[in-house]
């Protein structure tokens, strides 16, 4: 993962802002994840690192921007926009052993934030589960391939199984 570490021992209590437009940050995380996503308009991220004591950091922010994604039903792409806010809390391990690799460090007697991380996630979170281009979208016929969204395919529509023919007339009262 694409690291951005912030020094933030310097920065007052009541906090510092910031804006983080670096797009090959974005690029290089999704090239190594192989998302698919292609840069639409740019990710802008403006948020505020607020100390909390020694050993932890307050972040609020927001992330604007839009990406070009890929519909799940209809394999076109469609730009996907990008508008969330986040808070996030980050501290010192305490010592325990955790599988999770901390976002916040000593290094040189300096507190470090991976900021990067945090940008990340909050990408990933703003990201739909299931793609669409739209509520309406019809996807692609499963017999020839073709986008029902620009208009009808040339299959023809399959009858079913000739052993049940004789039940394609039942009408139940």
């Amino acid at each position: 993962m694409v690291e951005f570490w912030l020094t933030i021992s310097d920065i007052a209590a009541e906090g510092r802002g910031f804006t983080f437009d670096d797009q090959n940050f974005w690029r290089e995380a999704w090239r190594e994840f192989d998302l698919g996503i292609r840069p639409d308009r740019d990710l802008v991220a403006e948020y505020t690192v607020m100390p909390q004591s020694d050993d932890g950091a307050l972040v609020r922010g927001a992330l604007k921007g839009s990406v070009r994604l890929v519909c799940d039903r209809c394999a076109e792409p469609f730009p996907f926009e990008i508008d969330t806010a986040f808070d996030a809390y980050e501290q010192l391990p305490d010592g325990e052993e955790t599988d999770d690799v901390p976002r916040i460090r000593l290094d040189n007697g300096q507190l470090q934030l991976d900021m990067g991380a945090i940008l990340w996630e909050e990408f990933v979170l703003a990201l739909p589960f299931k793609p669409l281009c739209g509520e309406g979208c019809k996807g692609i016929c499963p017999g020839c391939g073709a986008n029902l969204n620009t208009g009808k395919c040339t299959c023809q529509p399959e009858e079913g199984d000739e052993r049940l023919a004789v039940f394609r007339d039942l009408k139940i009262k």
